[in-house]
């Protein structure tokens, strides 16, 4: 990879790390494409990682930990109707 394309790249931390998982779980709700499955595993490791980064997260990340975790589950059981 060149330097140009790594610059190019975000910053990789724990926000961005719970984001991507996030999305990839939104991915999986599109309608006509849903993937329920997928759905419930990124749950599950935001779920994980909720459990295992206990006591490290700033105010700010467990925040929109608890947030991306309400949001998705909402959608999930609204998917799951119907």
């Amino acid at each position: 990879m060149s330097s140009e394309q790594n610059t190019s790249l975000l910053k990789l931390d724990v926000t961005t790390f719970f984001i991507s998982i996030s999305s990839a779980a939104m991915m999986g709700l599109r309608e006509g494409q849903k993937n329920l499955p997928l759905v419930r595993q990124n749950i599950e490791l935001l779920e994980l990682m909720k459990d295992k980064m206990k006591g490290n997260l700033t105010e700010a990340e467990g925040k929109l930990l608890e947030q991306l975790l309400f949001e998705l589950r909402m959608r999930f059981v609204e998917s799951s109707k119907g």
